[in-house]
Formats: structure tokens, sequence, C-alpha cells
């Protein structure tokens, strides 16, 4: 579909079967998810074109929270209203959600009982997602010798200086030349353009994340309620947490480990297996939530900790969406914007050398097996979801 045609009416049902495919597919970790989004609303369903998708994704870095997670809901919350966000969630996050809590009851003896190059081959086949998303978007973000040098400069900038403070920074700088720089980028598509709620809806979420915030762990300590004290554990975490999902391994270590609500070899173990898994890496909170023992355990301890890491996102994307909607309007802000895109573009690149990269060539034939699966998506036009699925079993029989 092209993203320029006007958009279909779209269900929450649509919404949530398009991000159960995600859910079932997307592997690779958040860079790669978001990387497969762009691929399967941007370019395949047209329900958001580059420039809006490029804005959200900064929005998205800005917050805290899972990123791919709250590009997700703000797609979702675009085409669907708050059913939209919701649908969204649920079906990015139920595989993997699933399977977590499930592991939560098993030995965590997966690797070797199938061994570990099935895992490589997920981890390389992502990394040319990655790179196929990586290419397309500086077609577009990146046009022209100014955009492309700032592309440049912050992936350059994102290699020496990573973490999300150097991120959000990035940002703000792609934000400050292209204010004095791009001050002709054209207006967004008006469909994009439209506010999913109004704006005493957006105060009202606002509202309801910073006094969960505060109320959750009073509430907690007054009524002595285990249930309350693990909500507020990884409410707090899902609201303070920057940086995505690779973060929130030493926040909920030590909200979890030292307390003594879980010991550090299952801990651990449960973080290797979501490695492994398509969805958010925030769903590991599922299998600390069945395994800890401070609170309820299995499937219900699961779904707490589920929902309360994942709720400020939600909040926060409902709240904050319409003022960014707002601000996108405004002719002074689209050189901001277009700065912001080229940004997004070098962050990219950053993100696919360190982690992507860094973690998945071990050997020169990787690099070969890089190329194989580029070809792939590229040249044969191949649907990710076959190509992640042949590489890992592909590699799995031959590096066992």
């Amino acid at each position: 579909m092209d993203a320029a045609q006007p958009l279909k009416a779209v269900t929450p049902l649509d919404v949530f079967l398009a991000f159960l495919k995600q859910g079932l597919t997307a592997f690779g970790g958040p860079v790669a998810h978001l990387a497969y989004f762009r691929r399967e609303f941007v370019e395949r369903r047209g329900w958001i074109s580059e420039a809006a998708y490029a804005d959200l994704l900064a929005l998205c870095h800005f917050l805290p929270g899972p990123a791919s997670s709250q590009v997700g809901m703000a797609i979702g919350l675009r085409q669907a209203g708050l059913a939209g966000a919701l649908a969204a969630f649920a079906g990015f996050t139920l595989p993997a959600a699933t399977a977590m809590i499930a592991f939560a009851a098993l030995a965590p003896d997966l690797e070797l009982r199938f061994g570990s190059g099935w895992i490589h081959g997920l981890k390389i086949a992502a990394a040319a997602v990655v790179l196929q998303a990586l290419v397309q978007m500086a077609r577009t973000l990146a046009r022209g010798p100014v955009r492309a040098g700032m592309a440049i400069g912050a992936a350059a900038g994102l290699v020496v200086a990573q973490g999300p403070v150097a991120q959000v920074g990035a940002i703000v700088a792609g934000a400050l030349f292209g204010l004095a720089l791009l001050r002709d980028a054209p207006a967004a598509d008006e469909p994009d353009a439209l506010p999913p709620v109004d704006t005493g809806s957006a105060i009202i979420a606002l509202t309801i994340f910073g006094g969960l915030l505060l109320a959750l762990p009073l509430l907690a300590t007054l009524l002595q309620n285990p249930g309350l004290g693990l909500s507020a554990v990884f409410y707090r975490t899902g609201a303070l947490v920057f940086g995505g999902g690779h973060v929130v391994l030493p926040l909920l270590e030590r909200e979890v480990v030292d307390r003594g609500w879980l010991d550090a070899d299952t801990f651990l173990a449960g973080y290797g297996v979501v490695q492994a898994l398509p969805g958010p890496l925030f769903s590991f909170a599922g299998f600390v939530g069945a395994a800890q023992t401070f609170g309820p355990r299995g499937v219900v301890g699961g779904l707490i900790a589920l929902f309360a890491i994942f709720l400020p996102s939600l909040l926060l994307i409902v709240g904050v969406l319409p003022f960014w909607d707002r601000l996108k309007r405004e002719a002074w802000a689209r050189g901001a914007l277009a700065g912001v895109g080229a940004v997004v573009v070098g962050l990219l690149a950053a993100a696919l050398w360190d982690p992507v990269l860094g973690t998945t060539i071990g050997r020169p034939s990787d690099w070969a097996l890089l190329a194989a699966a580029f070809v792939f998506l590229t040249v044969a036009r191949l649907p990710p979801w076959l190509v992640v699925i042949g590489f890992a079993v592909a590699t799995g029989l031959l590096l066992g």
C-alpha cells in the first residue's frame, strides 16, 4: 500500500492481529523491532508516513520505557484510539509474555537441549533487518548534504558516547541544527497530524501516571499488601527506565534480586531466554513476576508485573502524543523535526554497530551470513519472518 493513499478505517481487531504477527516474528531486540514496524506499517500497510514514523521514534526516545512498545502503542492509538493502543500492546506482548510466564515453571536448560546455533541465526537475520531499515530510512530522512551530514555526525557521536543521555542529547542537537538549517521542511501529511485523543484526556493520563508513581508504594506500605508492593516495584521500573529493554536488567536486578525475591542465577537464566524470543524485552517482567517469592506467584504474579511495567508507557503515550502533534503543526517546528529525523537515522546506524553487530558478528563467516540475509530481504524480497526463521533453523543445524 502506498503511504500517500487515504487511510481506511482500522478496527482494534485489525491492530491486534497486525501486532500479533509482530509479536510472533519480530526477533532481535528493540532496534530490530523498530525496523520490523517500519516495514509493516510504513511500507506494507501504509498506516503511517515515513516522516511521521521518524517523529514517533524521536518522541519515544525522549520518554522512559520500552521504545519499540511505545511506538507500537502510538501507531495503535492513531489507528483505533485507546482501544487500538491496548490492542497493539496486547498483540505485540502476548507471545513472549506467555512464553516467559510458562518458562518460570520450567528448568532453564533450553540452550543445553537445543544448542546455541539457532539463537545466533536469529541475531544474524535481525541485524540484516536493521540494515535494510537503515538504508531505506536514509533515502527518505537523510536526503541532501545537510541531513546526511547530521546523520553521519550523530552516528559517529553515538558510537563514541553511548547511553540514553547521549541519545537524547543527539536528538536535541538535531532539532537545533534543523531549526537553523532546514526551515523549508514541508508540513506533515494531515492524516498523521490528527490528534488521536483530546487534550483533556491527555492531561488525565499524565495525572494518573504521576499519581500512581507516588501512590503505589505508599499504599503498599500502609496496607502491607504484597501484590501492591510487587506492582509498585514494576511500575516504578517502567516509569523511570531510560534506554529500553537492555537497561531494565540492572534496575530490576537491584529491585528484585537485591531484595531476595529471586536468586541471581534464575534471574539471569530468564533474561537469557527472553533474548531468544520475539517481542519486547520488557516481557522479561512476566518471568520475574511469576518466579519471585515476595508477592503472588505464577500466572497472577506474571500478569501483575507485566501490566505494571508497561502501564507507564501507555499513560505517557496517551498523555504526550496530542501535544507532540500540536507542536508538529507549527511552522517553526518543522525544520527541527526534519533535523530530528536525520538524527534518528544516525541513531539507528549507531545501534546497528553496537550492540546489534557488536554482539552478533564473531567470525568472518558471520559477515557472509549477514550479507546473504540482506540479499534475501532486499533482492529476493522475502518477508522478514521467513528470513528470521530460515536462518535460525539453518544455523541451528550447522552450529548445533
